[in-house]
């Protein structure tokens, strides 16, 4: 474990080792399991580290984040093999995360440097306001306080160590404790020691950043209740984020617990778009299903197709038939999915219409799975609904638009929502867009859900289940609000003031000022 400056590992403790889900092969090294008192450490540091680093300027911020990205990228093969030795992802994958993962370390760089996310506004004091003078009141926001961090499974880089909470939560100013994830060990000290190096390039305390290995159960629940960590972000199960959601509630201080948990992703094929292009529609929608082995929590596992869905369906099978089998990323993953897709198989009025290829060579093998019931069945039986993570998705046969919204209605919340229409379908399409952006939280139109870009405008988030805190996204700039909270000033000495509050604006920060917007620049 990295606690600080320190490299730890406790004499006597247990140890985990990572897996090939392709060979079976347990690799080396073991890492030790932590507990309290490793907690309490991180924590101490972390606590320590705060006012210090929150303090940091814009500037030096924005370098320090960039340079985790540069040495990142500096491990070059030797984190890409290990990440393909850990999770059985494929090159090319391993090769895009990386660069999605130092890209959006880069951009919160510049968001930082830009100074938006500080929201400052002013209110001048008017002596003259009648019946009352009106005070002077200046706003800011500042970060919450350290940060604990769950690292995902299924994202060993993206949704890691480096990866977007913690990006968010280092731009916004506040330490990072991170909790890795015991499928991959040996990526996340490879970028935990990349993190580290840049706290020590910059000066920083030592505190800014740790990374811890243990069970949820111990030592996440500990580091959640300690009362030196603010906030928390998370992406993994239903099941593990209400825990989390649970412990933070039942401190004596609560937190926000940002969870990113479960979704199945509705795509909505209208009778117009089945029309024109049923088999292509087929076709991709399995290339979206099968893309990681299914494991990304915007696949494509529910379909509700209006109308003839024949070639739409008949396309879908012949892919699914055809898909080779794909390591899933821990053999407790395949067990859970190949349980799920058994679940759903074995409801009535549920038909199997496609199995993918199996391989006894893959140790941890996922086969993409097809199955297609009725509205009718789908609307009266509630376990249709739930998530199968993995290549195996249900497609609904709905008569007609009434029927659709009638369904639409019942369904939990979700990340995103698609749908694929013909100009013809228009009008439809215009009828289900209220209900689709109270549904989730990113609306796709002729695509498929599968890939999200990272940028300004992009929310990963969604209603409960799909997240704990609807409100807010995990990808994109706007993260970084997660882990702020404003605070007004009143009459507070022009002297006493941040910079980006004073007269002139010296910070050159976008401000509101009496409620007219200035862009700021230096």
């Amino acid at each position: 474990m990295l606690i600080g400056d320190a490299d730890v590992r406790p004499p006597g403790a247990d140890e985990a080792h990572a897996v090939d889900p392709v060979s079976g092969e347990r690799l080396e090294p073991g890492y030790p399991q932590g507990g309290a008192a490793e907690v309490e450490r991180a924590a101490e540091l972390a606590h320590a580290a705060f006012d210090t680093y929150r303090a940091t300027a814009p500037e030096a911020r924005a370098r320090f984040l960039e340079s985790i990205a540069a040495n990142i990228d500096a491990l070059g093969a030797a984190l890409v093999e290990r990440v393909m030795a850990e999770t059985g992802l494929p090159e090319q994958r391993v090769l895009g995360e990386r660069a999605r993962t130092t890209g959006q370390l880069r951009l919160f760089a510049a968001v930082v440097r830009a100074g938006g996310w500080l929201g400052v506004r002013v209110d001048p004091a008017d002596p003259g306001r009648t019946p009352l003078p009106r005070p002077d009141l200046r706003q800011r926001k500042i970060p919450l306080g350290p940060v604990a961090v769950f690292a995902a499974s299924n994202f060993p880089l993206a949704f890691s160590v480096a990866g977007g909470d913690t990006a968010s939560a280092l731009a916004a100013g506040a330490p990072v404790v991170v909790k890795a994830h015991n499928a991959h060990p040996g990526t996340s000290e490879l970028v935990g020691r990349a993190v580290r190096a840049a706290v020590r390039e910059h000066g920083l305390p030592e505190g800014t950043f740790s990374l811890l290995f243990g069970p949820g159960p111990g030592l996440g629940t500990a580091l959640v209740q300690d009362p030196r960590i603010a906030a928390v972000g998370f992406t993994g199960s239903r099941s593990g984020g209400l825990a989390l959601a649970a412990a933070a509630a039942a401190r004596p201080v609560p937190i926000p617990v940002y969870a990113e948990m479960s979704s199945v992703n509705p795509v909505v094929l209208l009778p117009g778009a089945l029309a024109e292009r049923g088999p292509a529609l087929g076709a991709a929608y399995v290339a979206s299903l099968t893309t990681g082995a299914g494991q990304l929590c915007t696949s494509p596992g529910l379909v509700f197709a209006v109308g003839d869905a024949d070639g739409f369906l008949a396309a879908a099978a012949d892919a699914v038939a055809a898909a080779p089998a794909a390591p899933m990323l821990t053999d407790g993953i395949r067990r859970a999915y190949d349980e799920g897709a058994a679940r759903l198989a074995g409801r009535p009025g549920v038909t199997e219409l496609a199995t993918g290829a199996r391989d006894a060579a893959i140790a941890s093998c996922g086969q993409a799975r097809l199955y297609v019931t009725d509205g009718a069945t789908f609307r009266s039986d509630e376990s249709l609904q739930a998530e199968v993570f993995g290549a195996t998705s249900l497609v609904v046969r709905v008569r007609d638009l009434a029927e659709l919204h009638a369904i639409l209605g019942t369904l939990e919340g979700q990340l995103t929502a698609t749908v694929h229409a013909a100009e013809s379908d228009h009008p439809a399409a215009r009828q289900l867009l209220p209900r689709l952006e109270v549904l989730a939280g990113r609306v796709l139109f002729g695509g498929w859900p599968t890939g999200v870009e990272v940028g300004h405008a992009v929310v990963h988030g969604g209603p409960f289940p799909a997240t704990s805190a609807p409100a807010t996204t995990s990808v994109g700039t706007l993260a970084i609000e997660r882990f702020l909270r404003p605070v007004s000033y009143q009459d507070v000495p022009e002297a006493l003031l941040p910079a980006e509050l004073r007269d002139g604006n010296p910070a050159g920060v976008p401000r509101l000022v009496d409620g007219v917007q200035e862009t700021g620049g230096r």
